[in-house]
């Protein structure tokens, strides 16, 4: 016999996640369950019974991010514009590191959350490298860039530590810095 789970828990667990992801965004992936929990106004308990470990809390708060990345991954790879699509994930990069840090922290470190992950992490691994691939058939990035290059990039990006009101200024700036390097003076 199927048990039919509550309403109210359904509503706790959406709750909990919404809660997470926000938390997340703002504090990164180590936030305590208990502050996860105090932050939901719900009690420890309710928390484990809805997600037993912090892994599976912080994957469930992350899963949205990352459907969204890959969705944004597949566009980029239809994208017949070899800049439009290089640039334009390295530009959602540095969105997602202002919005939610959290998430390229568990996705591209080593937080354990990041191992539900792991497919989507190879197949943006390997997206990239044909983006990169394809910019450099099209001729519009600078002579000798690799992806290895772009990724050096990508973790500057990721690794920018500054006060969190001057951050997002500070990461479109490098972002910028990033684009003018790698495009082709010539295109």
């Amino acid at each position: 016999m199927t048990r039919k789970v509550r309403a109210d828990a359904t509503d706790n667990r959406a709750h909990i996640v919404a809660t997470a992801r926000q938390a997340i965004a703002a504090d990164g992936v180590d936030l305590s369950m208990r502050e996860i929990a105090r932050r939901a106004g719900l009690g420890i308990a309710t928390l484990y019974r809805h997600f037993p470990t912090r892994t599976e809390l912080v994957s469930a708060a992350l899963a949205g991010d990352v459907a969204a990345c890959r969705a944004d991954m597949e566009a980029a790879l239809s994208e017949p514009d070899a800049w439009t699509a290089l640039s334009g994930v390295i530009r959602q990069f540095a969105e997602h590191q202002i919005r939610a840090p959290g998430l390229n922290e568990a996705l591209l470190g080593s937080h354990t959350a990041g191992g539900a992950f792991r497919n989507d992490r190879q197949a943006h691994a390997a997206a990239l490298e044909q983006l990169v691939a394809r910019a450099r058939r099209q001729r519009v990035l600078r002579r000798g860039i690799s992806v290895k290059d772009v990724r050096v990039g990508l973790m500057a990006i990721s690794s920018l530590r500054t006060q969190a009101d001057r951050r997002p200024d500070a990461i479109r700036t490098l972002l910028a810095l990033l684009l003018t390097g790698l495009h082709s003076p010539d295109h």
